[in-house]
């Protein structure tokens, strides 16, 4: 994983709730394999029409929007446990997910995959979309050492929550594995004193 300690991006607003992972990865392209093919087919069903063209009502489509940090509502990532999920999210280019709340097996993948979850109330991510909307050259800061989220020339932010382990692991860049290698000699003492216990 790569380091993760802060990020000031543009906003992709999508101001929908329930938002399943079917919807952001349909199951026709869970036979890739290849991490770095899925970006281009993240939320592909509303991305084109049936006859393939651009749907360019979709906010992906659009010029004005972009940015490595993505907005949406209510229970993100709800459905079925695949990590195709995160991996589409991550390829295209987006390190951030912003939303109220997270299906708890997506939220999982995500960290584990290094895609930063936050969850903020309701009432912040209200204000999001209001100001990244009326203005879609708005930039937001990602703190993730200070754990907040502020709005910059409006000085206006939220604190979120992450898990210590969660939070160490992206500021080092350290996946599961990872961390386990730094933890070396500890499990190896861990191990002797046990050894000698049992004899």
């Amino acid at each position: 994983m790569k380091k993760f300690k802060n990020m000031i991006s543009r906003v992709v607003p999508i101001p929908i709730e329930n938002i399943d992972t079917d919807q952001i990865i349909p199951s026709r392209f869970l036979k890739e394999s290849n991490k770095k093919k899925l970006g281009k087919n993240l939320f592909s069903d509303w991305r084109y029409k049936k006859d393939g063209s651009l749907n360019q009502d979709f906010i992906l489509n659009s010029d004005e929007f972009f940015g490595k940090i993505l907005l949406s509502g209510k229970n993100f990532g709800c459905g079925s446990s695949r990590e195709h999920a995160v991996w589409a999210i991550f390829d295209y280019g987006f390190r951030v997910v912003i939303a109220n709340s997270f299906s708890d097996i997506f939220k999982d993948n995500a960290l584990n995959n290094g895609l930063l979850v936050v969850e903020l109330s309701e009432g912040f991510v209200q204000t999001l979309f209001k100001i990244i909307t009326n203005n879609p050259r708005t930039e937001i800061q990602v703190d993730l050492i200070h754990q907040k989220v502020l709005i910059m020339k409006k000085n206006n932010f939220e604190k979120f929550y992450i898990h210590p382990y969660r939070k160490s692991c992206f500021l080092n860049g350290y996946d599961d594995i990872d961390f386990l290698i730094t933890m070396k000699k500890e499990i190896e003492i861990f191990e002797k004193k046990n050894i000698l216990l049992k004899k």
